[in-house]
C-alpha cells in the first residue's frame, strides 16, 4: 500500500465523525470496503497519530521517551485537563469503531484494535474514580517525582538544557499550585492519607529543601547537587556555568522553596484532621472504588475475597517448600524460627554492613548477578533487548519512603539505560539471600527484558510498546524470579529460600491488600501479619504494608500475573509436549507487548494451536 492511499484511508477515517450527521454511512461504507492490508495499514497509521498526539499533551511524557520537545514544561495536573483527556479518549475510541471493521484488520491490527478498546472502556469505568487514588502520600506523589524527574529524566547535553532545567525550576511553584487544588478538593470530599503518611511527606518535601541554596549548609541541596554536576560536564566555558548556576541558585529560592514550604503548609493542616483510617473502605463509595482497583490491576473478575483466600493458600503452600529447605539445612527448630533466625541473622551472614562500603558492595554484587544471568539467555529466549541497564540506588532524598526496589524503563533512543533502583536506606531490609532473585525481577529476565523488548518491537503501534498492564508486567517480573531455577540459579539453599521468600512475599500482598482495604485491618495489624508469615525484616514489613495502604490493590497484581503466566506455560507443555520450547514460548508472551491477562491467554492458546497443526 502506498503512503498517499494509507494516509487516504487515515484522513477519511478521521473525518467521520466530522461527517457523521449528513453521510457518515457511505464515508464508513467507503474505508471499511477496503482490503484488509490497506485498512490494516490506516488503523496503524491512525493509531500512531492518536499516540504522537497525546505524546503532544504532555511535555513530562516526552522528557520520558528522549525527547526534547517542550523541555521546559510541566505537565498540566489540573482536573481540567483530566477531563479534557478522557474527552479526546472516549472521542478517539468512538472515531476508531466508525472508521475500521474489526474483521477487516489483519490479526496484528485486530490485536491493536481490541487493546486500544479494552484501555478506553477500563478508562471510562475508572473515571468515576479519577480523584480517589491520592494526588498525595507519602510513596508516590509530586512532591518526591518532581525532583526525581529532573535527576533522572532531564538530561543537560547543552546550555539550552541547561536553561530548560531553570524553566522547569521557575515553573515548579504554578504546577504544585495545581496539585494542591486537586488535594484541597480530595480533602474535603473525604479523600486524603492516612494521619502517618503525612509525616512521611513532610519529612521527604523538608529534605529537598534542605543544604544549599535553601540554608546556609556548606552540602549543596539534591537538585542544586544534579545540576551543577550536569553543567559541570557541559562544553562551555566557566563564566556560562557560574551564571547557569547562579540563574539555578535564583529560581530555586523564588519558586522550589515557597512551592514547597506550601505544600508543607498543606500538609500540616490535612494531618491535624486526618483520621488514622487505613483502608479504602474508608473512602466515599471506597467498597466500590477498591472492587474497580482491583479490576484494574489484575485485569480479572477475580472478587476480594477470591483474591484473600488465594493469597492464603499460595502462603501455606510456599510455606511447605520454606520449611523443606529448613530441613535441609539441618535448622533443628520450626519454619518460624527459621524465620527469626534469618531475620535476626545472629552470624551477620545475610545482611551487607548498613555502611557505605555495604551499600558499594551490594551494588556491584546485584549488577554481577544480572551479567551472570545475561550470558545464560540463549536458554530460555529468542529475542533480548539492545538497551542496556544498570544498577542504581534509590537517591537518599527519597529512600526512607521509597519502596524496596523497583524499575525504570530505558529511552527509546539510546540515550538513557534502564536502571534497576535498590533502596538501600535500610540494608537489613534488603538481606543477600534474597538478592539473586530481586535482580532477577527488576532487570535480567524480568521487567528490563519485558520493557525493553516491548519498546524495541518495530511491528506494533506505539501505545502498545509504551503502554502497560500492571498484572502484565509484574507477573513476568515474578516469574523471572522463578525461570531461573530451572537453568541452574539458586544453587544455595540460602537463595533458594529467598526466593521462595520473594514469592511468599507476593502471596502475602494477596491476604494483607483486602485485608486493609476490605476486611478493614489496621496498619499495624497488616504489618503484625507479615512478621508472623515470613522472614522479613520489622522494617520491610512496615514499609511495604505502608504503600499498600495508599496504593490500594496495586500489590495484588504479581502474584495473579504471575500464576496466569505459569497457568499457561503448563498447557503449553502438555498440550505441545517435545513441541514445545520454552525460548517460543518466552517469545509469546513478549512480543506482543504488554495485554490483559485474558488477551494474553487468547495469543497462547492460538499460538498452542498453530504449533499442533504445524
Amino acid at each position: 500500500m502506498t503512503l498517499r492511499a494509507s494516509l487516504t484511508l487515515l484522513l477519511a477515517a478521521s473525518a467521520l465523525t466530522l461527517a457523521a450527521c449528513a453521510h457518515g454511512d457511505k464515508a464508513r461504507e467507503a474505508v471499511i470496503a477496503a482490503p484488509t492490508e490497506d485498512q490494516s495499514a490506516a488503523i496503524n497509521a491512525w493509531f500512531e497519530e492518536t499516540w504522537e498526539a497525546e505524546v503532544a499533551r504532555s511535555p513530562e511524557q516526552q522528557t520520558f521517551l528522549g525527547r526534547k520537545t517542550n523541555y521546559d514544561k510541566w505537565d498540566d495536573p489540573s482536573d481540567a485537563a483530566a477531563e479534557e483527556e478522557h474527552r479526546i479518549q472516549m472521542a478517539k475510541l468512538a472515531e476508531m469503531r466508525a472508521a475500521f471493521n474489526l474483521a477487516n484488520l489483519d490479526a496484528n491490527a485486530r490485536l491493536s484494535y481490541r487493546l486500544f478498546e479494552y484501555e478506553a472502556e477500563r478508562a471510562e469505568k475508572f473515571y468515576a474514580f479519577r480523584n480517589h487514588w491520592y494526588r498525595f502520600s507519602h510513596f508516590r506523589a509530586p512532591h518526591s517525582g518532581a525532583p526525581a524527574f529532573l535527576i533522572n529524566q532531564h538530561r543537560i547535553d547543552s546550555v539550552a538544557d541547561a536553561e530548560a532545567y531553570i524553566a522547569r525550576l521557575d515553573g515548579l511553584k504554578a504546577n504544585f499550585e495545581g496539585h494542591r487544588k486537586v488535594a484541597e478538593d480530595q480533602f474535603a470530599r473525604g479523600v486524603y492519607a492516612p494521619k502517618w503518611s503525612y509525616a512521611k511527606m513532610i519529612e521527604t518535601a523538608k529534605n529537598v529543601i534542605a543544604g544549599a541554596p535553601f540554608d546556609k549548609s556548606a552540602e549543596p541541596s539534591t537538585i542544586l547537587a544534579d545540576f551543577r554536576d550536569k553543567v559541570g560536564k557541559l562544553d562551555a566555558d566557566a563564566a556560562t556555568k557560574r551564571a547557569l548556576t547562579k540563574r539555578a541558585e535564583t529560581a530555586l529560592l523564588a519558586s522550589v522553596k515557597p512551592a514547597y514550604q506550601d505544600l508543607i503548609s498543606m500538609f500540616e493542616r490535612q494531618m491535624a484532621a486526618a483520621s488514622n483510617d487505613d483502608g479504602a473502605w474508608k473512602l466515599p463509595e471506597g467498597d466500590a472504588y477498591y472492587d474497580a482497583q482491583l479490576e484494574r490491576m489484575t485485569t480479572t473478575a477475580m472478587t476480594a475475597d477470591d483474591i484473600h483466600a488465594l493469597g492464603l493458600k499460595e502462603v501455606a503452600r510456599i510455606h511447605a517448600e520454606m520449611d523443606a529447605i529448613r530441613a535441609k539445612v539441618g535448622f533443628t527448630g520450626d519454619l518460624k524460627a527459621f524465620f527469626a533466625f534469618m531475620r535476626d541473622d545472629p552470624e551477620k551472614r545475610f545482611a551487607y554492613p548498613d555502611t557505605e562500603e555495604g551499600r558499594t558492595r551490594y551494588l556491584a554484587e546485584a549488577t554481577a548477578m544480572i551479567d551472570t544471568m545475561r550470558g545464560r539467555l540463549d536458554e530460555l529466549f529468542i529475542t533480548k533487548p539492545k538497551a542496556d541497564m544498570i544498577v542504581k540506588r534509590v537517591e537518599p532524598f527519597r529512600e526512607k519512603s521509597a519502596g524496596k526496589a523497583f524499575y525504570q524503563r530505558p529511552a527509546p533512543d539510546g540515550s538513557r539505560p534502564g536502571v534497576y533502583y535498590a533502596n538501600l536506606y535500610e540494608m537489613a531490609s534488603m538481606p543477600v539471600y534474597q538478592m539473586e532473585a530481586l535482580a532477577y525481577h527488576e532487570g535480567i529476565p524480568g521487567h528490563h527484558m519485558q520493557i525493553a523488548i516491548a519498546q524495541e518491537l518495530d511491528n506494533v503501534p506505539s501505545f502498545r510498546r509504551f503502554g502497560g498492564f500492571t498484572a502484565y508486567s509484574e507477573g513476568w517480573g515474578l516469574y523471572s524470579e522463578w525461570i531461573g531455577k530451572e537453568i541452574g540459579f539458586y544453587a544455595d539453599p540460602y537463595s533458594d529460600f529467598g526466593r521462595l521468600a520473594m514469592e511468599l512475599w507476593r502471596a502475602g500482598r494477596l491476604v494483607v491488600d483486602t485485608g486493609l482495604h476490605r476486611k478493614k485491618w489496621t496498619r499495624e495489624q497488616a504489618i503484625a501479619w507479615l512478621i508472623e508469615n515470613t522472614p522479613n525484616a520489622e522494617g520491610d514489613a512496615t514499609t511495604s504494608v505502608e504503600r499498600y495502604v495508599v496504593m490500594p490493590g496495586q500489590a495484588t497484581a504479581y502474584k495473579i500475573g504471575m500464576l496466569k503466566i505459569q497457568e499457561l506455560r503448563a498447557r503449553a507443555e502438555k498440550k505441545l509436549g517435545r513441541k514445545f520450547d520454552v525460548r517460543e514460548f518466552h517469545d509469546e508472551v513478549l512480543k506482543y507487548g504488554p495485554a490483559p491477562l485474558a488477551i494474553l491467554e487468547e495469543n497462547i492458546d492460538g499460538w498452542i494451536a498453530a504449533k499442533k497443526k504445524g
